[in-house]
């Protein structure tokens, strides 16, 4: 019977079933069959893994990204980011990247990023002469940063699963968010040289402060979100509610790109997307209560101990799980369901949970983009109709280029922990 049981969420999900039915499905089976405990115990657990203060962030800040980005913002980012780096080689794809970034202090979404980044920046880069896929891949990769970059609604979902300070969370996002955007620009840079890719245009310090000014009003929100956390003013979750009323002032009223129907519109979209996660949570702390009260974290641990592994082969042997979790899983359900169960096997060995967070949190933001269920990957081929051969060999040379910077993240924790380790 235990054995059928640890079979029926692989089965499940081989079938295409979604996942919290996949979570809920095999909490009730152990439930009936194994605990032999009352149905009520998986509503106690289900409620209780969504009443957390901490997850109300997650629909406040998804809304306010969903304003900022929706609400005309992003043309404004990609013509300040463009005119910082018109004159270097290769500056189109550069803008790419440094959009996608900003765009993930704003909103952490990869998908928004994706949506935006194609729509504005994908038929240039093909005019100026990428090849398509190559193109795709500067755009889905760009947009997987997003994830990383706090505000993160990944990190949230890490920090309420592994009762972890978010706000360190968040510190502990920046350098690494940075190095994924660094390792990027330096590959596209390199690539400019080497194919005689030619600057999109100019420098001008009048342009560029045109363009900073045209801007300010967005760059402040995660000025005001960062400063009013760190500053000690409000929580997170307060900050989201910040954000909220911060990214409607700018958008309604200064600079008046969408109106009040609209602004409903975008609080639709957004309460769907909570509720996508939300239910996500519930059925993975039922499945976290099912994996505790059987001991599989303990057993993993014991288990993985008797390997003898060095931690460095330990996280090795983490990361490329993730990957492959990566390809076919979402971040918020593969950290919702993997952290109970990884979490120990890590500490166990000295991992700083902190910096453990950051580390899955990369490896999830690169499967967005890894075929063959990369989510970025489905966005732009609905978008642009490109075939999924060519988004498939678009991508690969920046898996490479972010496994690198992943490798670095991983195994230098001075990178994750000198901002978020106290």
């Amino acid at each position: 019977m235990t054995f059928a049981l640890a079979l029926l969420p692989a089965a499940l999900l081989l079938a295409g079933f979604p996942i919290h039915l996949v979570l809920l499905s095999a909490a009730a089976a152990f439930v009936a069959f194994v605990a032999e405990m009352p149905a009520t115990v998986l509503h106690q657990a289900m409620f209780g893994g969504v009443e957390s203060f901490a997850l109300l962030s997650v629909p406040f800040f998804l809304f306010a990204g969903e304003v900022m980005v929706r609400g005309g913002l992003a043309a404004r980012i990609v013509a300040w980011v463009q005119a910082l780096v018109g004159r270097v080689p290769g500056s189109l794809a550069l803008a790419t990247v440094g959009t996608s970034t900003v765009i993930g202090a704003m909103s952490g979404s990869s998908a928004a990023a994706t949506a935006t980044c194609g729509r504005l920046l994908l038929p240039p880069l093909v005019r100026q002469g990428y090849p398509r896929p190559l193109a795709a891949g500067i755009v889905a990769a760009s947009a997987g940063i997003d994830i990383v970059i706090p505000p993160s609604i990944a990190m949230i979902l890490y920090g309420v699963t592994a009762e972890q300070s978010i706000p360190r969370l968040f510190l502990a996002g920046i350098v690494p968010g940075l190095l994924l955007a660094g390792f990027m620009a330096a590959f596209l840079l390199a690539h400019a040289l080497l194919a005689g890719v030619k600057a999109e245009g100019s420098f001008s310090l009048a342009r560029a402060a045109r363009a900073t000014l045209s801007c300010l009003w967005a760059l402040g929100m995660p000025a005001i979100v960062f400063g009013g956390i760190y500053g000690g003013v409000f929580s997170p979750t307060e900050a989201a509610g910040i954000a909220c009323v911060y990214a409607m002032l700018v958008s309604l009223l200064v600079y008046r790109d969408i109106g009040p129907r609209e602004l409903f519109r975008i609080a639709g979209n957004s309460m769907a997307m909570t509720a996508q996660i939300l239910v996500i949570v519930a059925a993975a702390a039922v499945f976290g209560w099912m994996l505790t009260t059987s001991g599989v974290p303990q057993a993993a641990v014991a288990w993985i101990g008797g390997f003898d592994l060095a931690p460095w082969q330990l996280l090795l042997a983490v990361n490329i799980l993730l990957l492959l979790v990566g390809c076919v899983i979402d971040p918020a359900s593969a950290i919702l369901v993997l952290t109970p169960l990884l979490l120990p096997i890590v500490t166990h060995a000295g991992v700083d949970p902190i910096h453990f967070g950051i580390i899955m949190t990369v490896n999830l933001s690169i499967g967005m983009f890894t075929p063959p269920f990369g989510l970025n990957l489905f966005i732009l081929q609905s978008m642009f109709r490109i075939p999924v051969g060519e988004l498939y060999r678009g991508v690969l040379p920046f898996i490479a280029v972010q496994c690198a910077a992943l490798a670095c993240i991983t195994y230098i924790p001075s990178l994750s922990l000198w901002l978020g380790g106290g």
